[in-house]
């Protein structure tokens, strides 16, 4: 059996700026970038169709990627866990339902 195939990253269609990414106190974003949670988190802001507000939409890029938070730095481009998002991303759209990750 051959290893499995890792998805093309120049394809990628950056699920993972649709993931909640919760702020810790070492990450320096400008507040305009945050938002608070119900809860009282801090994490990163979103548009209205789910994108973090830092990515460059035109580029699909990441606007502060030389500063961005420390779990973004820590998220594994290609590894299980994109590979895992990126799935389910797929599969809901091939069932109609929005992307909505909590």
């Amino acid at each position: 059996m051959g290893a499995p195939s890792k998805p093309l990253c120049a394809r990628c269609d950056a699920v993972c700026c649709r993931l909640t990414v919760v702020l810790q106190p070492e990450d320096r974003i400008p507040l305009h970038l945050t938002d608070k949670t119900d809860a009282g988190l801090t994490v990163m802001a979103r548009d209205e169709e789910g994108w973090c507000v830092a990515i460059d939409a035109a580029h699909m890029r990441c606007s502060i990627y030389d500063t961005r938070p420390g779990i973004c730095r820590r998220f594994v481009m290609a590894g299980p866990y994109c590979r895992e998002v990126r799935a389910d991303y797929s599969d809901r759209n091939r069932r109609g339902i929005p992307l909505q990750l909590h």
